[in-house]
């Protein structure tokens, strides 16, 4: 792979994904060119194009610029989620120019520093972002490169001329974290996920076994307590495990009053008392342990951890909540995999334990939705009441048979639901009474929030129908 210093232009075939979103505003931060193509627009797209990413929309390699189109000082940097049949993946390929995926140019750029990694099915981008503010605020400092925008921040990209810490999301998707060499990595999760990549649950357990003896001599391991996973560090790497409850690390006292949630943090090496969760829900107990563990490996003090999680915003589409008052409660969260809608389900649940919860779910993928439809009818089934949009196809084609009716059918017996196409989603709500909505799901259906958002907002008012 080219050198970065011999790179004058980068290209993004996929660039309005989250994290390849990162990698554009880092090259920008350099003062290289660069443009890319991406299906359709988006806030994000057009934040990256006022930050001076050129930026298209139509897969056609026409429209890839002059100064992307010499080999020798071009970049081309695509996600696996673009099939390998795109008109402008095949152009490139076609004209000698070296084609590199997200994750290997990250691995690039973070070799020679500490990498803070987080890996896992679930937890991982909340747990990431929590681990690179309690830095970002410390004396230690991080450069970042995150799978969601930080409310702290209003980005996905954290940079630090001096700090020789990289907090890195660690994305198991096509084995993409296998390019990488972490100092430090906590895995938090192995539920099964990606068996259209994978094929069996086996490989997928092998791919994070295989990612565990990539951290580096010296460094340690994190594993969350009862995963099917079986580590195998190098030697020299120390191994830890971690948990809510139980662990080398955990929490300890955990304490739920007045919409707050505090607890003692308990490690190797002594309690931190009294930290306070900036976004006091449940989970974030066993994200917020994960992140202080790796915190306390890069050598942060007591006083700066519980300064770091009190302060703690979240993460965009991570449990963010678009309105809280007595009548309605709306949350989008980016949950598409059954062990993640559980988790946000619950703790709604626990927030709201008299309230009527409402879930809008949109499946992401067709071979997803093939594999986990009865536990993804059991997740939501937590709900009061279900309503299921089409399935959102992202890279894959339809298969036959595969529809959200297959998740519909097996909801436990007398739940409420409904089959509701996208199109038609704020019309059912324009004339449907809701109290907590949680709107769940990995495709573009959070693009419809603001106008829900607009909707209940007038019945606050006392200008809509529910």
């Amino acid at each position: 792979m080219k050198h970065i210093s011999d790179i004058r232009s980068v290209y993004f075939v996929g660039a309005g994904g989250i994290g390849m979103s990162a990698l554009i505003r880092y090259f920008l931060s350099l003062g290289k060119r660069v443009a890319g193509y991406d299906r359709t627009p988006s806030h994000l797209t057009r934040q990256l194009e006022d930050e001076g990413a050129r930026l298209h929309y139509e897969e056609n390699p026409s429209l890839i610029p002059d100064d992307c189109r010499d080999p020798q000082s071009t970049l081309v940097v695509y996600t696996p989620a673009v099939p390998s049949a795109h008109a402008e993946l095949t152009w490139f390929a076609a004209n000698g120019f070296e084609l590199c995926k997200r994750a290997q140019v990250l691995g690039l750029i973070t070799c020679h520093s500490k990498g803070l990694c987080v890996a896992g099915t679930h937890g991982k981008t909340t747990t990431t972002t929590m681990t690179a503010h309690l830095l970002r605020q410390s004396h230690v400092d991080c450069t970042a490169f995150l799978g969601g925008i930080s409310q702290n921040y209003g980005t996905n990209l954290l940079l630090s001329a001096d700090s020789p810490y990289v907090v890195i999301e660690a994305d198991e998707f096509d084995r993409s974290f296998h390019w990488l060499r972490p100092w430090a990595s906590v895995v938090t999760a192995t539920d099964p996920d990606h068996l259209d990549i994978y094929g069996t649950y086996e490989a997928y357990l092998d791919s994070f076994r295989h990612y565990t003896e990539l951290v580096q001599p010296g460094g340690a391991l994190i594993v969350h307590t009862g995963l099917a996973l079986h580590p195998a560090p190098q030697p020299g790497v120390r191994l830890y495990s971690y948990g809510r409850d139980e662990g080398d690390f955990h929490a300890a006292n955990v304490r739920v009053a007045d919409g707050e949630i505090r607890f003692d943090f308990v490690s190797p090496w002594g309690v931190v008392p009294d930290v306070q969760l900036g976004v006091p829900v449940s989970v974030n107990v066993e994200n917020g342990v994960a992140a202080l563990a790796l915190a306390s490996l890069a050598g942060l003090t007591p006083e700066e951890m519980r300064r770091g999680m009190a302060s703690f915003r979240g993460v965009e589409r991570r449990f963010d909540f678009k309105l809280r008052t007595p009548r309605h409660v709306l949350l989008s969260d980016y949950a598409h995999h059954p062990a993640e809608i559980a988790r946000c389900l619950e703790s709604l649940r626990e927030l709201y334990p008299s309230r009527r919860l409402t879930v809008l779910f949109q499946p992401h993928l067709y071979s997803r939705t093939r594999d986990l439809y009865h536990e993804f009818a059991q997740a939501l089934s937590l709900a009061d009441e279900v309503v299921l949009t089409d399935i959102y196809p992202a890279r894959e084609l339809p298969i036959e048979g595969v529809s959200s009716r297959l998740i519909y059918d097996n909801l436990r017996p007398g739940a409420e639901r409904v089959l509701c196409p996208r199109a038609d989603v704020l019309r059912w709500l324009s004339a449907h009474p809701v109290d907590v909505l949680a709107v769940l799901g990995a495709g573009d259906i959070d693009n419809l929030v603001p106008d829900m958002h607009r909707l209940l907002a007038a019945v606050e008012e006392g200008e809509g129908r529910p």
